[in-house]
């Protein structure tokens, strides 16, 4: 597992993980932010209008309403960015990384916007009747180059075909691998179920949802996506409530920290200004999946005669999405103050590394030392060999970091009983042994560090089972949205006939994550949505002439539809 995730990791590294890929998003958002004046606030009330009805014309072709649209690809997008997504961002960069993550949303608005209206536009409707679109599609119309000798370079197929074997891999690594992993780990934490048996019923209902298409999804996740909203916010707001006194605190660590990196403060050992940026663009992304090029897949659906009016619809994901519940999971993380604080847990092996000697974090230099080390600044040497142990007890222990902290309170297990034999070790790795397991205190990062906080209000423990309720919601939705996704993928490339397969593996790897380590579910995750977010960045750059014009266009088309009302000037 752990040369896995090494291997991933440097894979990573150099495409989602890299400072290439962060600008490569924020300046196409920033771009279209600048080239088109600023859409994101402009045309925010325009697009709740359009969103109920006020612009719909009898006749318009589509599957779905642009309610049941906005829902279906609000329900991809809410998820476990939302919840464990946000939690990881501050556990790798400190308070700073939310302040990227709603920068990252605010100019994610006017992305979404110009990939939902290109996407809209090219759409077509394929051999079962139904309508098929996505960046796949206009890539495929208008991404060719035509040579001075009239012959035509076939890049708009070539990245239409990359973009849709991104996407059904992505459909995996965003859609459905994290989902079902934080579920069962927050059922797991919450009530101790098994992971396996919530996989396994989890696979069954989300086989019966899927199998139905998009009216189906839609209907699902038109209701899925209002009451879980709800049940969540109002468990937030109770946290952020009982912690009032550290509101205006955690705000000025959101901001301030931005031009200072966060400082080393309880288990938390630092954050550099790169790394907070890095990790919040990078979680932003997660969450909202603006640029990501999947939300017009859903989008393509919609009963709309102007591809602008459903772009407008799209534009309100990020706001909701991240600008509003991202930033309540980020108020409930530092108010309640869980980001910084170790509680038992269960190390997951790519969590762990063990050090040669031992450092203290009472010390200033070493501790020091250890940020640097974690930032990858620095090389400290890693113990290889044996370590005794004695009823669970390590002998001469180093130090063992566990999820970016010092360990405390190291014991070992064996098939649930404490453990008397020896541990081994290669490169500060642990040995792989069936049944063996390490406990103690470590930070927490992901679903569960957001469950612990929900538990720091008037509610107690019971605060914990909104976090996995609304975790089950918001996951098992973005699951049911994200099949959706990977099979128009496939139909784009093999034809409506491959979608049932396509499915079926989908439902397997749906169960199968339910039980695998949680690190590499989230290294691949942000290998796969940087695989499928590079041709669609390029895809809507290229056609940047094109969309003003089409928005030009439609507000002609908008003043004529409602005389009187002024038109936005462009």
């Amino acid at each position: 597992m752990n040369e896995l995730n090494n291997f991933l990791s440097l894979i990573d590294g150099y495409i989602g993980g890299s400072q290439w890929f962060v600008f490569l998003l924020l300046g196409t958002g920033l771009f279209f932010t600048i080239y088109l004046k600023f859409p994101q606030f402009r045309y925010l009330h325009h697009s709740i209008r359009i969103v109920r009805g006020k612009f719909d014309r009898q006749g318009d072709q589509g599957d779905t309403s642009h309610f049941q649209a906005l829902t279906t690809a609000l329900s991809g997008t809410v998820g476990t960015g939302n919840i464990a997504g946000v939690a990881l961002a501050i556990h790798l960069g400190g308070p700073a990384a939310l302040f990227w993550m709603l920068v990252t949303a605010a100019l994610g608005m006017t992305t979404k916007f110009v990939e939902v209206t290109l996407s809209h536009k090219y759409r077509e409707q394929v051999e079962d009747g139904s309508i098929a679109g996505g960046p796949m599609y206009y890539m495929h119309k208008r991404l060719n180059i035509r040579l001075k000798n009239k012959k035509v370079l076939k890049t708009g197929q070539v990245l239409g075909v990359i973009f849709a074997v991104a996407t059904i891999f992505s459909s995996f690594g965003t859609g459905n691998l994290p989902q079902i992993n934080s579920i069962s780990n927050s059922m797991f934490e919450t009530f101790g179920l098994n992971r396996m048996l919530t996989g396994a019923v989890l696979a069954v209902l989300l086989a019966l949802v899927i199998l139905g298409g998009i009216k189906r999804i839609a209907k699902v996740t038109s209701r899925l996506v209002p009451i879980m909203a709800i049940i969540y916010f109002l468990g937030a707001m109770a946290v952020i409530v009982y912690n009032y006194e550290n509101i205006l605190p955690s705000i000025g660590a959101i901001v301030g920290d931005v031009f200072s990196g966060t400082a080393a403060v309880g288990g938390f050992l630092g954050g550099s200004i790169a790394f907070a940026f890095n990790r919040g663009v990078n979680r932003g992304l997660f969450s909202n999946e603006a640029g990501q090029g999947s939300a017009p897949i859903a989008h393509a659906a919609a009963r709309a005669h102007e591809p602008v009016s459903e772009g407008l619809v799209a534009l309100l994901e990020p706001f909701i999405d991240t600008i509003i519940i991202c930033t309540l999971t980020g108020l409930v993380l530092l108010s309640s103050g869980v980001w910084k604080e170790k509680f038992p847990n269960q190390f997951q092996e790519t969590d762990l590394m063990v050090l040669e000697g031992q450092y203290s974090e009472s010390n200033p230099d070493e501790r020091k030392q250890l940020y640097q080390f974690l930032s990858g600044d620095i090389d400290l040497p890693l113990f290889s060999g044996s370590l005794n142990v004695s009823e669970g007890q390590i002998r001469n222990q180093p130090t063992i970091l566990h999820a970016r902290s010092v360990a405390e309170s190291v014991q070992v297990w064996f098939n649930n009983q404490p453990y008397t034999g020896t541990l081994t070790f290669k490169g500060g790795n642990l040995v792989t042994q069936p049944g063996l397991t390490l406990t103690g205190n470590s930070l927490m990062h992901s679903a569960p560090l957001t469950t612990v906080a929900f538990t720091r209000s008037w509610l107690g423990d019971y605060g914990k089972y909104i976090v996995a309720l609304g975790l089950l919601l918001f996951a098992f939705s973005t699951a049911i949205s994200w099949s959706y996704y990977g099979g128009r993928a496939v139909t784009y490339l093999f034809g409506s006939k491959g979608v049932i397969y396509y499915r079926f593996v989908y439902v397997i790897g749906f169960f199968f994550a339910s039980f695998v380590d949680t690190t590499i579910v989230w290294t691949l995750s942000g290998i796969t949505i940087a695989l499928m977010t590079i041709p669609n960045l390029v895809g809507i750059l290229s056609l940047h002439k094109e969309m003003k014009t089409e928005v030009q266009l439609f507000w002609k088309e908008w003043y004529e539809h409602f005389p009187g009302k002024k038109t936005p000037k462009m």
